[in-house]
């Protein structure tokens, strides 16, 4: 039997030239990275990540090509997570409390951290941080508007409060990030709203 052209079909020609439908998906293999950035830190290789997905360092490879398109894949799917997070949150706390849930673990914390350190360092990162950040401000805007009081720029000053609430807990993490978080955020709210 002969395919396309001259070339025979067979079955070891059938099982490896005739596409297959994925089934690992980029999700996937982006929550390994993600827990395996949070277990390791910046140190990680691509064989980490594979292990943890429970494929080969092939499949990763295959997929983003390095552990850099890996973190470039990651932050481009943070932009819409963190959009997709924000919108459902009912109040501006509780939208930065979504965002930074995921970092409130004080073993792991300088894991995040480092990986931050990171990929500020490097300039494709860095401008998707800066595109993360841009669409956190954008979508809490109209939650920060809705507080009573609230300046202008209310949801800048809010991401910029919890940025540094995370980074300073991360570096020293006594008790629980959220707890810190919604301390700080609340006391700001409620200055803006005696305020107002």
């Amino acid at each position: 039997m002969r395919g396309s052209g001259s070339t025979p079909v067979n079955e070891l020609c059938f099982t490896n030239c005739v596409a297959r439908p994925r089934t690992i998906t980029d999700e996937r293999l982006l929550n390994a990275l993600g827990a395996v950035i949070t277990t390791r830190g910046p140190g990680f290789t691509v064989a980490d990540v594979a292990a943890e997905a429970g494929v080969s360092v092939g499949t990763v490879s295959q997929r983003f090509g390095s552990k850099h398109g890996l973190l470039v894949a990651l932050s481009r799917a943070a932009v819409g997570q963190v959009r997709d997070r924000v919108r459902s949150a009912g109040n501006a706390l509780e939208a930065i409390l979504g965002v930074f849930g995921a970092l409130d673990d004080a073993s792991t914390a300088a894991n995040n951290l480092g990986q931050l350190a990171i990929d500020l360092a490097d300039p494709e990162l860095r401008e998707l941080h800066g595109e993360f950040f841009a669409a956190f401000e954008a979508e809490l805007a109209p939650l920060a508007r809705a507080v009573p009081g609230a300046p202008p720029h209310a949801a800048r000053i809010l991401v910029s409060l919890a940025n540094g609430a995370a980074i300073a807990w991360s570096v020293r993490p006594t008790g629980s990030l959220l707890d810190r978080l919604t301390e700080d955020i609340t006391a700001v709210l409620k200055g803006w709203q005696s305020n107002g």
